[in-house]
């Protein structure tokens, strides 16, 4: 009952918002013989229609703080509100356009996401790794500095899955303990993630696009700064604060036999080079695609992947030892919460990808117009990846920038051309710059890489208390970060 007194006035709220521009919106589309006059969705659609989705991220940034038991019993239902305070009335004005686009981003994009993290959580539970692992400021900065280098690997949510319980584990006895998972989600969820299509989404999206396999790294000289800056911050504050723990607990610890490092649940890497393996074949294979609908078309390489991730994540599921997953404290809820917060996220977030992608036609038109210099591209590619799905947000400045090469040829030829220009407005660098804005800034928020959040949770359930989502930002983001990136800036662009 006291959840639907929340929830009843919440989505009358947002039907409130949406409801009479959305009317006024379908009788303007009523004069319309077909959506082709009209010219692409994101032409037609309103600014104001994203409020849907500025709300699933104000009830994620505020629930938990003014009414945290409210929340952690009901946020699916929160994030189911908003979903459909935004999609019935979508449906409803503009039919068909709509229902295409809601069955894209769940079937071509979220089950795909949700199917990808499931497998590598999954995988990664019943690893462990046993020993003493001293929660120390220079084994916490070796974690972090490890994860930095693997992320582009096994991506950087294989790495953040297989190493976020192992810090966690070694900091166990520590009181202060916030700011060594606040790191893990800069470097090892994010800024690792830069040097090869494996690491993160939007550079995988690249390479299906035509950019070379190896050629993001070119990235690595701001890697390699940002990451040296990043540890040295870290370790600097990490030793402060470990010198502020009990002495008693650290003579303890110290006194403490050693036991050797070992690692359990070894067949479970095998599982996680499947993992790979069937992202990669997905990337490379070209096996034509099957109809869903009249506008939806998925490629089979892509269905078979999914397939085979589901199929390795129960075999490794099955092959652990249920005490193997309980050493790790394993259990379905973070990745159980990022299913449900992100179902409602997809959902509203598209009006503000369907309008960025309508360029110069749509409502946000004046940014995309503004973005015409590689810091810009940078700056505004990686802002909007700090609070949009980063992928999606690369494909939009990356086809930009392509659009005002003015190269021709195939997709391929035209990325080529611009790999090889040195001079003009749109060049190496410009590239350069919309793959490292969207996988650096993604650290910028919970739910600027899918990681982000899914380490919170883990950490959460682990005992630790985390900043809310707007002291993430405040606290950690905007002055650690930003600044980073000014250097960033300032040396490369």
């Amino acid at each position: 009952m006291g959840s639907r007194r929340v929830l009843i006035p919440l989505l009358l709220v947002a039907l409130a918002f949406l409801v009479p521009d959305l009317a006024a919106a379908a009788g303007d589309a009523a004069h319309a013989a077909s959506p082709d006059e009209h010219g692409s969705l994101g032409t037609r659609l309103p600014l104001w229609s994203c409020i849907p989705f500025a709300g699933v991220l104000l009830s994620i940034a505020l629930f938990p703080l003014v009414a945290p038991h409210f929340w952690h019993h009901h946020y699916p239902k929160v994030a189911a509100g908003w979903a459909v305070a935004f999609g019935v009335p979508f449906l409803g004005v503009y039919g068909r356009e709509a229902l295409d686009a809601i069955l894209h981003i769940y079937v071509a994009d979220y089950i795909p996401f949700i199917i990808l993290l499931w497998a590598l959580f999954t995988v990664s539970g019943g690893i462990v790794v046993r020993g003493t692992l001293r929660g120390s400021p220079l084994v916490n900065t070796g974690l972090l500095a490890i994860g930095a280098i693997i992320a582009s690997w096994v991506g950087t949510t294989g790495a953040a899955m297989l190493l976020i319980r192992p810090m966690i584990r070694a900091n166990g006895w520590r009181i202060h303990k916030t700011h060594l998972i606040v790191f893990f989600i800069f470097l090892v969820a994010n800024v690792g993630g830069s040097l090869t299509p494996l690491g993160d989404p939007p550079l995988f999206l690249g390479f299906l696009h035509g950019v070379p396999f190896f050629w993001t790294f070119k990235l690595f000289p701001m890697y390699a700064l940002l990451s040296i800056m990043l540890l040295v911050i870290f370790f600097a504050l990490d030793t402060h604060l470990y010198k502020k723990e009990p002495q008693d607990a650290v003579d303890k610890l110290a006194a403490e036999e050693p036991v050797p490092l070992s690692i359990t649940g070894l067949h479970n890497f095998g599982f996680l080079l499947a993992v790979i393996g069937f992202v990669l074949f997905s990337g490379m294979a070209k096996l034509g695609d099957i109809q869903i609908t009249a506008h939806l078309h998925l490629p089979i390489q892509n269905l078979i992947r999914d397939l085979g991730l589901v199929v390795v994540g129960l075999t490794a599921y099955r092959m652990t030892k249920p005490e193997y997953r309980a050493e790790n404290e394993f259990s379905w809820g973070p990745i159980a919460e990022v299913a449900y917060l992100f179902a409602g996220i997809f959902m509203t977030i598209i009006p503000a990808l369907e309008i960025l992608k309508a360029g110069s036609a749509g409502e946000l038109a004046w940014l995309v117009e503004a973005v015409n210099s590689d810091v810009r591209y940078f700056w505004v590619t990686g802002l909007l990846s700090s609070f949009l799905d980063n992928a999606p947000t690369y494909l939009t400045f990356f086809n930009t920038a392509l659009g005002s090469l003015g190269a021709h040829g195939s997709e391929a030829e035209q990325v080529a051309a611009m790999i090889a220009a040195t001079d003009g407005t749109i060049t190496e660098r410009t590239l350069v710059g919309i793959a490292a804005g969207a996988v650096f800034m993604g650290a910028n928020t919970y739910i600027g890489n899918a990681p982000n959040f899914m380490v919170k949770s883990i950490a959460e359930e682990a005992g630790i208390k985390m900043p809310s989502f707007f002291g993430y930002i405040l606290r950690w983001s905007l002055p650690i970060l930003l600044p980073c990136f000014v250097v960033v800036t300032l040396v490369f662009f």
